[in-house]
């Protein structure tokens, strides 16, 4: 489990990604432990507040830059982009 620092502004806040480079149902179970609601999941991360950034660290997350989730998720094949 991964999460960018929270350097994303939308609607008055900031927000990290969390991502897994294992499986989609990791993210998921990690992202309900955390009481993460589904619609922050966005094709192949969740959306978090930067206010609880820290929480996901402490739950197990390891904090890497935006760019090697990027990097992870294509090398594991999970990486789903926008459509054009």
């Amino acid at each position: 489990m991964m999460i960018d620092p929270p350097n994303v502004p939308w609607r008055g806040r900031m927000w990290s990604h969390l991502a897994s480079d294992e499986s989609f149902e990791e993210l998921h179970a990690f992202a309900r432990a955390m009481g993460v609601p589904e619609r922050g999941f966005d094709r192949d991360h969740y959306d978090i507040p930067a206010e609880f950034y820290d929480d996901a660290i402490a739950a197990g997350a390891l904090p890497v830059r935006s760019r090697d989730i990027v990097v992870r998720l294509r090398a594991a094949g999970l990486r789903r982009p926008k459509s054009r």
